[in-house]
């Protein structure tokens, strides 16, 4: 237990608290502050501070981050981060000792000592607050059940708790789903009307969204006029009113199209589904939507944020995980801190943003956070005995009664393909935000993957835990019995199932693979691929994926593929066996049946439906395809994935050459309106094709825009609309290529990096092609950047989720920032902690086999020369975020060709210098525009 000390909080709100008396650790890059219990500072070195912190056990912020700062693994301590989630459940701070004071409303520290000083004083504080709070039975309750499994603050926690009055309720504890409230079935929605929504109503709605004194954007009028021709009545079947819209940056297309989308649903009680790719327009999103619903009680019942299953935590795995505490007593602080959040948290997202802080699942790790949710499918529905309190039963059921739904484009897309929601409706009115992304959420979306996880994962669907396995997975027997039972041929269809399931890969299938002993047909069949990898791929020896080609098949690939596909042959017919008896029992026992139940077979049709009919079906078709030539829509490879050199997955893959007609043909042409809109839609470097160049450059813009979307595949020509943007992008920004600097060189490329970030004094983001590269550099510059005051930030280095250090890098105006697509496009930072970005070199696509067969189908040499651009332009397009924004791109890449300067907008022409010129520039013009803005205001 860990010793604790009676200590006084200055602050007179604050009561006498027992804090542990424990030593404060704050890690820099290359330094570390140490206070000691005694309230001795020290500054030490990174391999001092991990001895003394393995040694004794210090008061810290993010262990498992700071555990990777100084190169050793997780420690024991005290998580500051704990003690706030703990008092303060579904709040949000940023997890570094800055991020913490300033949510108590205390002093920011500046530097490491004074933010070791600083972790006291916080910790005092969370601890006055829980003393003073009203009773809380169940906070008690908990705090002892952690407190039991050695949490370090646990006896601290406790004693603040008793210092409250007495509570009169019978305390839940860790039991916490008995105090959630239920839902309720309705009636069924009746269909949307179609009345249109005119332009000139259009405008008078997003009037009225903006106020009387809002500044006058036409542009915005203008995007939200023709936005409202995707809400006309459908005039012919499978003929969608379809419009893309190019909307750049400053428009305000998020209201541009609410508006329209709003009285479409108003009008006919009916309900639009708004689609983005990030979670952070999701959340913008719901933002814009307190215009619209200024009454937060409204706003629960009109909009809802849809996500995944897999995004939810599942209550029946809560459960069964406290029920197991007593034989794993180290989950106990994070059980703790999740009952916690189940009593404040308002959708139970434990994924996606929400109430739930991101960095909680790094702090606690994730398997025993998101390990909770329900990502295999394994859900059991109304024979869950917390199915009327499910958070995922809750959420479909608001969508189907909501006017606006915000979603993601892989969940809309999945659930098209499937047929429908949980109801088996479709909505008929969508509008696709990052539009661009479309392409790439369809490619993911319509692909399969036969590999060894995803066969693994089938097999653990069907069968469940099996003997030596670890886990809480539910089989198919379990799910299914009580709704076959006293129904012969649906038990012998279901025997016949799990014995057929055992040809695919079972526990320890990587192993088996490594050593080439495989077992049943699908070890061997993968056995086969890996073969096949290893014996083609250029870079056998790489630490990272390689691929080949499927075609020409080894000769001991074939039979495999052969015997393969007889064994999914016996596991389809069972699946679809059971699924027909299932039908047939909602028809016979049609007068019978509660809903509840009636609910649940449909769901299971639908779950054995997906594994059969598409995956299995899927799997099927790729293997019996293997020995004949490829069909002309697909492309098919092999391959071995790796991770920092270790196997971790090997398989056959199929895409779509073009994944929009899928997209198309199950989500847009059965809708009745569709908007796809985004800052980036088309391609201003398209080819002039004669007559006027500006008209053909148009013309070639949104070719590549209907090809990105698939509106090329729709029989009703869409509607097309370009708003510029408002801001000055000439004035506001400068753009340089350097070309002095060697690419290959990582001496001259981290030196690029430091000398360009040091002169934008921080609020630099550096974004990298390649993560080797990117770890590379933040290894030579961390600790110059820190020594000038510039704290520095990394993707794939730092034990940190990419939206957590996005928060932080957006909070601390002079933080540098590393990393790789996800965070180019995730990025979303107004004002001055973003002015500078900094990429490595030119985005070219990656030439793997995917890429080759798309380039051969979609123009060759220009296909690549437009993801280019069109990478470049995202990149850029994060840099100015509102009118008073100002900054610099610059491109490490003297090899950058002039071709690629339309990514640019108009007037912007990008300038040939060296580093040092590069580096001067940047610093007169920040410096200048500072100097104007201070002016200004």
């Amino acid at each position: 237990m860990t010793a604790v000390n009676s200590v006084a909080n200055a602050s007179p709100r604050n009561r006498a608290v027992l804090l542990p008396a424990a030593p404060s650790l704050v890690v820099g890059q290359s330094a570390a502050a140490w206070l000691s219990a005694d309230g001795e500072i020290e500054t030490l070195t990174l391999a001092e501070a991990a001895k003394r912190a393995r040694r004794e056990p210090p008061m810290l912020v993010h262990g498992r981050a700071a555990a990777r700062r100084l190169a050793i693994a997780p420690f024991a301590g005290l998580d500051l981060l704990e003690l706030f989630a703990f008092v303060r459940p579904g709040k949000f701070c940023l997890p570094t000792p800055r991020g913490v004071a300033t949510a108590l409303g205390m002093a920011r520290p500046e530097g490491l000592e004074d933010a070791a000083l600083a972790l006291g004083d916080a910790a005092r504080a969370l601890l006055a607050e829980l003393a003073t709070a009203p009773p809380d039975a169940d906070a008690t309750s908990i705090a002892t059940r952690m407190s039991r499994g050695g949490w370090g603050w646990g006896e601290a926690v406790l004693a603040a708790l008793t210092q409250r009055p007495a509570s009169s309720s019978t305390p839940a504890g860790l039991a916490v789903w008995r105090r959630l409230l239920e839902w309720s079935e309705s009636a069924p929605e009746p269909p949307p009307g179609n009345i249109a929504v005119e332009p000139a109503e259009a405008r008078a709605r997003l009037a009225e969204l903006l106020g009387e004194n809002s500044e006058a954007r036409p542009q915005q009028a203008d995007y939200a006029d023709v936005v409202s021709q995707a809400f006309q009545p459908r005039e012919t079947l499978r003929q969608p009113n379809a419009v893309l819209a190019e909307a750049g940056t400053g428009v305000g297309k998020t209201l541009g199209y609410i508006a329209p989308a709003s009285l479409w649903a108003e009008k006919n009680e009916g309900v639009v589904w708004i689609s983005t790719y990030t979670r952070n327009l999701q959340t913008q999103i719901s933002g814009e939507l307190d215009r619209l619903y200024p009454d937060a009680a409204m706003k629960s019942r009109r909009v809802v944020l849809r996500k995944g299953r897999e995004n939810y935590l599942c209550l029946l795995n809560f459960e069964e995980a406290v029920a197991q505490l007593p034989l794993r007593p180290n989950d106990a602080t994070a059980l703790g801190l999740l009952a916690r959040w189940l009593s404040v948290t308002q959708d139970g997202d434990i994924v996606s943003g929400g109430d739930f802080p991101g960095w909680l699942a790094d702090v606690l790790g994730r398997g025993r956070t998101l390990g909770l949710t329900d990502r295999r499918g394994e859900c059991i529905h109304s024979a869950c005995p917390h199915y009327h309190k499910c958070f995922i039963e809750k959420s479909v059921r608001k969508a189907r009664r909501a006017r606006i739904v915000v979603a993601n484009h892989a969940l809309v897309m999945i659930q098209a393909a499937l047929g429908g929601s949980d109801d088996g409706s479709l909505p008929n009115r969508y509008v696709f935000d990052e539009g661009h992304h479309v392409f790439d959420a369809a490619d993911s979306a319509f692909s399969l993957a036969l590999s060894g996880q995803e066969t693994a994962d089938l097999r653990r669907w069907i069968l469940g835990v099996e003997a030596g396995g670890r886990g809480r997975a539910r089989g198919l027997r379990r799910r299914l019995e009580d709704l076959i039972a006293g129904d012969e041929r649906a038990l012998e269809a279901l025997t016949e199932l799990l014995v057929a399931a055992r040809a695919l890969p079972g526990e320890g299938w990587q192993h088996r693979l490594g050593e080439d002993r495989p077992l049943h047909a699908a070890e061997n069949f993968l056995a086969q691929v890996r073969r096949q990898t290893l014996a083609r791929s250029p870079d056998r020896e790489g630490a990272f994926g390689i691929e080949t080609e499927a075609r020409p098949a080894l000769e001991s690939l074939l039979p495999a593929a052969v015997e393969l596909e007889a064994a999914l042959a016996r596991l389809a017919r069972p699946f679809a066996a059971i699924a027909r008896l299932l039908e047939d029992r909602l028809d016979d026992e049609a007068a019978d049946l509660d809903t509840g139940t009636r609910l649940r077979i449909e769901a299971m049709i639908r779950s054995l439906t997906r594994r059969g009919d598409i995956q299995i079906g899927g799997w099927r078709r790729m293997l019996s395809d293997l020995a004949k030539p490829l069909p002309a829509e697909f492309v098919d490879w092999l391959s071995l994935e790796r991770y920092d050199g270790l196997e971790h997955d090997v398989g056959m893959h199929r895409h779509w050459v073009d994944p929009t007609v899928p997209f198309i043909e199950t989500v847009a042409k059965p809708a009745h309106g569709i908007v796809v809109t985004s800052a980036t839609l088309t391609d201003g470097g398209g080819e002039v094709r004669g007559g006027d160049s500006d008209g053909a450059e148009q013309i070639a813009g949104w070719e590549v825009a209907e090809a990105r979307t698939g509106a090329r595949h729709l029989e009703k020509p869409a509607w097309r609309a370009r708003v510029a943007s408002p801001f000055d992008y000439p004035e506001q920004t400068r753009v340089f290529i350097v070309t002095d600097v060697r690419r290959d060189d990582q001496r001259q490329v981290a030196a690029a990096y430091r000398a360009l970030f040091l002169a934008a004094g921080g609020g630099a983001l550096g974004l990298f092609t390649a993560i080797t590269r990117l770890r590379a550099v933040h290894e030579r510059i961390a600790a110059p950047l820190e020594a000038a005051g510039l704290p520095l930030l990394a993707q794939h280095v730092d034990a940190m989720d990419t939206a957590t250090l996005i928060d932080i890098f957006r909070a601390e105006e002079n933080s540098c920032l590393l990393g790789t697509d996800a965070v180019r496009d995730g990025v979303d930072v107004p004002g001055r902690s973003l002015r500078l970005i900094v990429f490595d070199r030119v985005p070219w696509p990656r030439p793997d086999i995917l890429h080759k067969a798309r380039k051969t189908a979609f123009g060759g040499a220009r296909y690549d020369d437009m993801l280019t651009r069109l990478r470049l332009r995202q990149a850029y397009g994060r840099l100015i975020r509102r009118a008073t924004d100002t900054g610099v791109f610059v491109l490490l890449d003297s090899a950058f060709p002039t071709r690629l300067h339309a990514a640019f907008p108009p007037g912007v022409v990008p300038v040939r210098v060296g580093l040092a010129e590069a580096v001067e520039r940047t610093t007169e013009f920040l410096r200048h525009t500072v100097a104007a803005e201070t002016r200004s205001s």
